[in-house]
């Protein structure tokens, strides 16, 4: 079928950034079941500790690294298209294993109600098994979850030109937000009515019904019947030369490949690892001990609708990062700056916002909403940051190359986060058991002082060395 010829541009591109926004909404509803079931469903069962949950949510993130370094190779050498439905099969199927964790710890240890076992050494032994079970399940969810952002970058940058990049990334790295905000409000009531094994269940089925839609929706640009050559071109607008266009029926066979070591010679590679290692666990720090903090903090159980409605606040306040995205835009459009120096000077204002973290524990006796509100606009300024970071690399790499960099970041951003969260349960065990003093606070206080002041200069820290690594906008040329 030939292209539609039409002199007004057709918009499929947003189509396909729907997608993506909904396949990371997806993903971070499967991420956000266990943190949502911790408190109140899964450790009174299981009998788990602080140090239990860090070590499930670090081993998910170290596991997440690993794969993402591979991942990113994965998308670039099975396609977008077949890459991304691998992607979300896996770990669509990872999140529905999860269920059977408390079957198979109840039959290895012989016992029904797991709740119930009061003699030490067995609480010990079912903590160790079932957290065992949930570490599998988890790693099956983190190699399937570590393509999502190879493959959505990867989407992105077929669809769009580099000054869109950032905005529609930030539109469909909004999903992440969405997810987390939807999530309070789904997942606990679906354990509380059917278990937290079914809470797991049906979120998990969610992706195969987005696989559906995305074996018929998704085309590369070229071929895709329902882009004009007005979107195509506007698409193609970086290189739009008439040759391009021409020769854009065999895209891009002939470039010069690079192994996936060879991309660590380059100082780009280096200041995105950066950027992403020090920047990635705070998102993933608030993401997975917010609901707890809210718990122990405030006593609030995740089927209270102040509890819900707390991070409802949190991730609504958090989705003013989508006008993040546009900011580069604005001063490549208005101000005539390069993209790459454009998301640079965007990126050292998102830094900035972060460092309110600093309050959010001093002021948390006041009122609950204190430190809701000071973490959501920490988090909106990470998913801004997040969406200008990503962009990055279609500045800098050949569109051969944007999956296999996306996933070597990632890896780097999963490192750091094994790094916070095995940090955090430890910290957190730690604190409440010694009686931790610090900064005028105690016990697990102490330990979310630490951890909310880390978080306020992560990326400040990443900001200064990404620009020591790449002062200027230097693209790679193979």
């Amino acid at each position: 079928m030939g292209k539609i010829q039409s002199g007004r541009k057709t918009n499929y591109r947003w189509v396909i950034c729907a997608m993506l926004f909904f396949a990371t909404t997806v993903n971070y509803l499967d991420r956000q079941v266990l943190s949502l079931t911790f408190e109140d469903f899964i450790r009174p069962e299981f009998h788990w500790t602080d140090s239990d949950y860090g070590n499930i949510t670090g081993i998910f993130s170290l596991f997440y690294a690993i794969a993402m370094l591979f991942a990113g190779r994965f998308v670039d050498w099975m396609g977008t298209k077949k890459g991304y439905m691998w992607s979300i099969g896996i770990w669509s199927f990872g999140a529905c294993v999860h269920a059977v964790c408390g079957i198979v710890t109840e039959k290895m240890v012989g016992a029904e109600n797991l709740a119930l076992v009061a003699d030490a050494e067995m609480v010990a032994r079912i903590a160790l098994i079932s957290s065992t079970f949930f570490i599998i399940a988890r790693c099956v969810l983190a190699l399937g979850e570590a393509g999502n952002f190879p493959a959505a970058i990867k989407a992105t940058a077929e669809y769009f030109p580099k000054r869109d990049r950032a905005f529609a990334t930030s539109i469909f790295n909004a999903g992440s937000t969405i997810g987390a905000l939807i999530a309070p409000f789904c997942i606990p009531p679906l354990a509380a009515k059917w278990g937290w094994e079914m809470a797991f269940i049906i979120i998990g089925a969610l992706g195969f019904v987005w696989m559906g839609f995305w074996q018929f929706v998704y085309k590369r640009p070229e071929k895709n019947p329902a882009v004009n050559q007005a979107e195509l071109a506007y698409i193609l607008s970086d290189e739009a030369t008439e040759e391009k266009l021409a020769e854009v029926a065999a895209p891009a066979e002939d470039e010069k490949k690079v192994s996936l070591w060879q991309s660590f010679k380059y100082r780009q590679t280096w200041a995105f690892i950066v950027g992403k290692f020090m920047t990635d666990g705070v998102w993933w720090f608030f993401l997975f001990w917010m609901p707890s903090y809210l718990k122990t903090t405030y006593g609030l159980a995740s089927t209270d609708p102040k509890f819900q409605i707390a991070l409802g606040v949190l991730y609504l306040i958090v989705m003013i990062s989508i006008a993040g995205g546009y900011l580069p835009t604005l001063f490549v459009d208005k101000k005539k700056m390069e993209p790459y120096s454009g998301r640079m000077l965007a990126m050292l204002i998102f830094a900035f916002f972060p460092l309110v973290a600093l309050a959010a524990q001093p002021l948390a006796h006041i009122s609950m909403w204190w430190p809701v509100v000071l973490i959501g606009i920490a988090g909106a300024a990470h998913q801004a940051w997040s969406a200008n970071l990503f962009s990055t690399i279609g500045d800098m790499f050949p569109k051969k190359m944007i999956a296999t960099i996306t996933g070597i970041g990632g890896m780097a951003g999963g490192i750091g986060s094994f790094l916070i969260q095995k940090s955090a349960g430890a910290l957190f065990d730690y604190s409440d058991k010694v009686g931790l003093a610090l900064f005028g606070f105690e016990g697990k206080e102490a330990g979310y002082m630490i951890m909310f002041s880390f978080c306020a200069v992560a990326y400040l820290i990443g900001w200064i060395v990404m620009k020591i690594l790449v002062p200027k906008y230097k693209p790679i040329q193979l």
